[in-house]
C-alpha cells in the first residue's frame, strides 16, 4: 500500500476498518462520528472522525466521467447550513453550494421489481412526475459568479448536454460553450421551481435533512467531504455491496488526511475537479 493511502500506518485493526467501511456505505442514513466510535467500540472520538474523513477522501473517483451524456441536467445553488439570528437582514453563515443531477425518465431506469426510487407509498416532487434522479453532483463555491458556475458544468457535465437552470446570469455563457441551455427565470416562483428543476429542489431538501438529522450539522470547513459521501451513496444507493467495494478500491488510489491534516486546516477535501 502506498503512502498516505487510508490505512497507511493505521494502528486500528483491520476488522475495523472493514466494518466502518461497510457501516458508511451500507446503512441509509450513514454514520455520524459518535455512532461509529460507539458501534464500533473506538476508545476515541477523535480516532472514529478521522476515520471517517479517510474513508471519505476516497468517495470522489479520480476520473470519474462527466453526466448529462444521455439526460438531460438541473443545475442550481442552494445555501447549507450556518443560520444566524439577530445580526441583520440577509446576514447568515449559510456555506453556498452548487449541484447538479441527472433527470431520468422512469421508463430508462432498469430494475427488478417496483420502482427502486420510489419508497412505499410515497408520489411527492419529481418522483410523481414520471421522472427518477441520475447521477448527482455537489461543491461547495466561493460564489454565484460566471467564473464559478461554469467551470463547475464544465467539471461535471458532457458537452452537448441540455442543462436546465433558472435564469441567473451567471449560467448565461453555456449556450456558447455548446450546453443546449434551458433556462427559466424563476424568480422565487416555487410552482415554476417544481415544475422546471424538480429533482436538484428535492435533492437540496434530502442533503439538508441527512446533515441535520445524522451529523446535526457540519463545519463549512469540512462540509465538502460530507457533500462527496452524500453524492457517493446517493450514486449507489441500489447497490450498497458495491459501493462498499467501491471505497474499499478507490482508497488504495487515493490520498488521505491526517489527523494533523484535518485539525491544522491544511487538507483540501476532493471534490472532483482533479485526480
Amino acid at each position: 500500500m502506498t503512502a498516505n493511502t487510508v490505512m497507511h500506518r493505521t494502528k486500528v485493526p483491520i476488522c475495523t476498518w472493514f466494518n466502518a467501511a461497510f457501516l458508511v456505505t451500507s446503512l441509509t442514513p450513514g454514520m455520524s462520528a459518535l455512532q461509529l466510535q460507539k458501534m464500533l467500540g473506538i476508545k476515541r472520538y477523535e480516532t472514529a472522525f478521522n476515520m471517517l474523513h479517510k474513508l471519505r477522501a476516497a468517495m470522489v473517483r479520480p476520473g470519474r466521467e462527466s453526466t448529462g451524456q444521455q439526460h438531460p441536467v438541473e443545475v442550481d445553488e442552494t445555501l447549507v447550513g450556518g443560520a444566524t439570528q439577530g445580526e441583520g437582514r440577509g446576514r447568515h453563515h449559510k456555506t453556498l453550494v452548487v449541484g447538479a443531477v441527472e433527470v431520468m425518465a422512469r421508463t430508462d431506469v432498469k430494475w427488478k421489481g417496483r420502482d427502486p426510487n420510489l419508497p412505499r407509498g410515497q408520489h411527492r416532487g419529481g418522483h410523481g412526475r414520471g421522472v427518477v434522479a441520475g447521477r448527482l453532483r455537489f461543491q461547495v463555491v466561493p460564489d454565484r459568479k460566471q467564473e464559478t458556475l461554469v467551470p463547475f458544468v464544465q467539471a461535471n457535465i458532457a458537452p452537448g448536454a441540455e442543462v436546465r437552470t433558472d435564469g441567473w446570469i451567471g449560467y448565461a455563457p453555456l449556450a456558447s460553450l455548446g450546453y443546449r441551455h434551458m433556462p427559466v427565470a424563476v424568480r422565487g416562483d416555487q410552482a415554476k421551481t417544481d415544475v422546471h428543476l424538480p429533482m436538484i429542489h428535492l435533492a437540496f431538501s434530502n442533503l439538508d435533512a441527512w446533515l441535520l438529522g445524522t451529523h446535526h450539522g457540519v463545519s463549512p470547513q469540512h462540509l465538502q467531504a460530507y457533500l462527496n459521501e452524500y453524492v457517493f451513496r446517493f450514486n449507489r444507493r441500489f447497490w450498497p455491496m458495491a459501493a462498499f467495494d467501491s471505497v474499499l478500491g478507490l482508497a488504495l488510489r487515493r490520498r488521505a488526511p491526517t489527523y494533523s491534516d484535518l485539525y491544522s486546516g491544511g487538507w483540501q477535501h476532493p471534490d472532483g475537479r482533479a485526480p
